[in-house]
């Protein structure tokens, strides 16, 4: 179970924004114990829909959301089997370790493409009022400036790089939602995220946001591996769930949404600072080993703008400070 800063935080989202178009509504999510989608699925339940919650594990479902949700075994790479029909589709369900983008490369780039093809072979079957795929900043690229990306702002991607195995998966699949929405009529959003973290990360996340949390958290001291110059758009998991619930009803079909809180582009020496002051821990340098290079984001810049989103009524409830001050006591509490 969730601590209860964390849900208060979930109540607040829900209160701060016109959701009440879900009560009653039923929502298939996938990658429901994930970092971003188990807090989609906590603002789903806090707003009265009835969530069909797709995972590998249902005693993993079980543990973090008890009898709240239905369960539905879900594997990306393999043919969807669930025939009741559901109002909305949220599909959240992509590897999402760095480490696996260069280790595994192929079943990282499958995963993302074979699985939005199966549910928008469901979604042309069944009376879906809209599928919302969660996608990444990483389709981006690198681009020579240091302003936010906005949503028709392409950059380079490497193709023949193995660590291009995720941004590509994720283009393709993006691709292939524009293909279903023209040929088959689906209704369909994106939503870019940037880097997401709080509470609802579970403690084998690798990503320095989510393992530096759970270390400070344990009063442990944090380590950089490298000198942290790059600017990224970090945004809180509740924040996260509320934007992309937004475009979720409130979105154009057919259309790209990024989801990033505009108090909340700093550098990555800048978050492993707040969450060292946040927990009292001290934070040191150190060189990386090859095999971590390997895995880094290879943009310099990912900041994304919010205009877009902010534009559907949406605005950014936590800011940094705040976002990662609630994350390091909600795990402190929880430890």
């Amino acid at each position: 179970m969730m601590d209860n800063s964390y849900l208060r935080d979930v109540a607040a989202g829900a209160q701060a924004f016109d959701f009440s178009a879900l009560k009653g509504s039923r929502v298939f999510v996938t990658g429901a114990t994930g970092l971003v989608c188990s807090a989609v699925v906590d603002m789903l339940l806090a707003c009265g829909a009835r969530v069909y919650a797709a995972g590998r594990s249902g005693e993993k479902v079980q543990a973090r959301f008890g009898d709240r949700v239905c369960f539905v075994a879900y594997d990306a790479t393999k043919p969807l089997d669930f025939e009741e029909d559901v109002d909305y589709v949220i599909h959240g369900a992509s590897n999402a370790l760095p480490s696996f983008y260069t280790s595994k490369p192929v079943d990282t780039m499958m995963a993302n493409i074979v699985g939005i093809r199966n549910l928008m072979e469901y979604a042309a079957v069944h009376p879906v009022k809209k599928l919302l795929y969660v996608s990444s900043s990483e389709v981006y690229g690198r681009k020579n400036t240091m302003e936010p990306f906005r949503e028709d702002d392409y950059g380079f991607v490497d193709l023949l790089t193995p660590r291009s195995s995720y941004p590509m998966g994720k283009r393709a699949a993006e691709t292939l939602c524009a293909c279903y929405g023209q040929e088959y009529g689906i209704p369909f959003s994106i939503v870019r995220l940037g880097h997401i973290y709080g509470p609802t990360a579970a403690k084998s996340d690798m990503r320095v946001s989510s393992s530096f949390a759970y270390q400070a958290a344990a009063g442990e001291d944090l380590v950089m591996k490298s000198e942290g110059r790059q600017l990224r758009s970090y945004c809180y998991c509740v924040d996260c769930a509320t934007g992309i619930l937004t475009v979720l009803l409130r979105g154009a079909s057919g259309e790209a949404y990024n989801i990033s809180n505009k108090d909340s582009i700093i550098t990555i020496r800048q978050m492993a600072e707040l969450i060292a002051q946040s927990s009292g821990v001290s934070l040191r340098m150190e060189l990386p080993t090859e095999a971590e290079k390997q895995a880094f984001n290879p943009m310099d810049n990912s900041s994304l703008s919010s205009e877009k989103l902010e534009q559907l009524g949406w605005r950014g409830l936590f800011d940094a400070p705040t976002g990662f001050r609630h994350t390091i006591q909600a795990l402190k509490n929880n430890i």
